[in-house]
């Protein structure tokens, strides 16, 4: 085996010479690191040797647990366009010349900052086969089940007009996990805010047919930490949280007059607090009786923070996977009970082990979509990305993502993807 060489450099000439092949900008902050150098590239079983623009060679390492590769030539080797803006101190990464920022492209692009490629990015994983069979396919891609007691989080729709996931769709992956169907009661009424009318819906939706189903907060709350929150001590969950060693929370993505949209941290935040817990992250850990009185971007972070104390309780991520459909993709949430029609297309199912990776990916397909204008305005009306920023910001996952075409196991992009739809 070969011994990778140890080396002592100076961070902001790495990263510069990973950008440009050695032009130094000031405004970047100096620091020294140890790194582990010697790391091969290949690309479709052939070797890259990555060189700057004069044809230097330029080394890859290791630092921390995360590899570090030459940005400007990976990009390139994939075809892709980058450009480095010293002032601002950006990244941009482009199918074609041109700041990507001037050009209204998703908040991926617009807020990434970040300067190297890492080995260490989460896989999200699409098939545009919008089916049961579809549902598997994501499923298997994922490759690793859900172990003892599943719990199988989805939401059980507020009428037969929502846009929910229905059980036919869901039946074989969720009786193949042996999988209970997990919901929590409601905060502002409807027909699922008790146990009693919450259980009459999942079974008038069809739900108790093909599993058991459990309103988990049916005998009140628990509290879990929230660590590293700024506006949340404590998520309130449904007590029979304890009873499932893991989840498979089963997503579909739409928008939401609150949240701005509504995806994998909605479902396993507000969906798997209790009724109390509903309404403590709606007014950022002010009032467990009431949802009415915060500030927006507050509710927007205590979402994150309240997903995040899940997958902490999760044994750190490790027992919680994520699926999520873009299907019957209204500007509305699937607790209204009778939506708008959606004004978009359909897209596909996207899997992943990381729910803000995921999200993200969503959010991306949907501002590359042709039709996706009513979506957009709906996320941007309630500031909905910053959901995504600070979940990144605690730690509860990465923005940046490596999207896996499901059909031939080949590593895509959300261009590529939205260009085969239309």
């Amino acid at each position: 085996m070969r011994k990778n060489n140890i080396k002592h450099i100076s961070l902001v000439l790495a990263v510069i010479m990973l950008l440009t092949g050695g032009t130094a900008y000031a405004a970047l902050n100096q620091k020294s690191i140890n790194v582990s150098s010697g790391v091969r590239i290949f690309l479709n079983n052939e070797e890259i040797i990555p060189t700057d623009t004069n044809g230097n060679v330029l080394e890859s390492f290791i630092h921390e647990g995360t590899t570090y590769l030459p940005l400007r030539a990976i990009s390139e080797a994939f075809g892709k366009t980058v450009e480095w803006d010293g002032e601002t101190s950006t990244v941009y990464i482009s199918d074609e010349a041109g700041s990507p920022a001037a050009t209204g492209t998703s908040p991926t692009e617009q807020g990434s900052e970040e300067p190297v490629v890492s080995a260490d990015t989460p896989q999200v994983f699409i098939t545009t086969d919008i089916s049961p069979e579809g549902l598997m396919a994501a499923y298997e891609a994922l490759d690793r089940a859900p172990s003892g007691n599943v719990a199988v989080k989805v939401h059980t729709g507020e009428s037969e007009k929502s846009n929910h996931l229905r059980p036919d769709f869901i039946k074989e992956l969720v009786q193949l996990v042996d999988g209970t169907i997990v919901e929590c009661n409601t905060a502002y009424g409807g027909t699922r805010a008790s146990t009693a009318m919450h259980m009459q819906i999942a079974k008038d939706h069809g739900f108790t047919d093909i599993a058991d189903v459990d309103i988990m907060d049916a005998d009140g709350s628990i509290s879990l930490p929230v660590v590293g929150g700024t506006q949340l001590e404590e998520n309130l969950v449904g007590s029979h949280f304890v009873n499932y060693d893991s989840f498979l929370v089963l997503s579909h993505f739409k928008g939401h007059r609150m949240g701005g949209f509504g995806g994998a941290i909605k479902n396993i935040s507000i969906g798997i607090a209790s009724s109390s817990g509903k309404a403590l992250i709606h007014t950022a850990g002010e009032s467990a009786t009431s949802i009415m009185g915060s500030d927006q971007d507050a509710f927007l972070e205590s979402m994150a923070e309240a997903a995040k104390s899940v997958s902490d309780s999760l044994g750190n991520g490790e027992r919680i996977m994520y699926i999520s459909v873009m299907n019957r993709l209204s500007t509305v949430c699937d607790c209204n009970a009778a939506p708008p029609e959606p004004d978009m297309h359909d897209i596909g199912i996207l899997a992943s082990f990381d729910p803000v990776a995921l999200d993200q990916a969503c959010i991306d397909l949907i501002y590359a979509a042709p039709d996706g204008a009513s979506m957009i305005e709906a996320v941007e009306s309630r500031n909905g990305i910053h959901t995504l920023e600070h979940a990144e910001a605690i730690g509860l996952g990465s923005r940046a993502y490596e999207l896996v075409n499901i059909e031939d196991d080949s590593v895509t992009s959300v261009q590529e993807i939205t260009e085969a739809l239309n």
